[in-house]
């Protein structure tokens, strides 16, 4: 079970696309990245509590296990090479061509990241649940759907007991040890 506390932190992490690119508008890519994270965290042993992927960007909530600069790099690495390949098909050489990067030390041809995403550091309950809430309204925000449980890439539903028979990532909801 995780208890947030000082000495057991959770992190808010944020990763934004390439130019705020609309990477995740095709359903495939959003699943891919779902099946991602999901892989990097039965191979890591870090627990996801919420998350949402819009768009352009992607939050997650997470203990802090690994930490936030591996975990953001584990992460977006996976997710980031999944989707190029996904990307490297024929029919998608013009996306792939608008994540093109240059100069880059490690030779890289294509990036679908921004370079610096965000780890916010969670140290209370009532940081760890205004996280998971502020995850969950951003579609409500972005005016995509009325109620965060219509937005299909995110743990919305889980959080409230609505859980669909094909959720797209599961969460660690019942291993938060909440306090009150």
């Amino acid at each position: 079970m995780f208890r947030i506390s000082k000495d057991s932190q959770a992190y808010y992490l944020t990763s934004v696309t390439k130019d705020r690119l609309p990477i995740f508008r095709k359903a495939a890519i959003a699943q891919l990245t779902c099946e991602a994270i999901a892989e990097s965290r039965k191979k890591h042993g870090f627990l996801v509590f919420a998350y949402v992927i819009m768009l352009d960007h992607l939050h997650l909530v997470t203990d802090d296990k690994v930490g936030p600069t591996d975990l953001l790099r584990l992460i977006n690495g996976i997710v980031g090479r999944r989707i190029l390949d996904y990307l490297k098909a024929p029919e998608y050489g013009q996306s792939l061509e608008k994540l093109r990067i240059s100069d880059r030390s490690d030779g890289s041809k294509y990036t679908i990241w921004q370079r610096h995403p965000d780890a916010r550091l969670l140290w209370s309950e009532q940081m760890l649940w205004q996280r998971i809430q502020y995850t969950h309204l951003n579609p409500v925000r972005s005016e995509f759907v009325d109620h965060p449980n219509d937005w299909t890439w995110s743990s919305a539903r889980i959080w409230h007991g609505k859980r669909a028979d094909d959720e797209p990532l599961e969460v660690d909801r019942d291993n938060i040890e909440w306090r009150s």
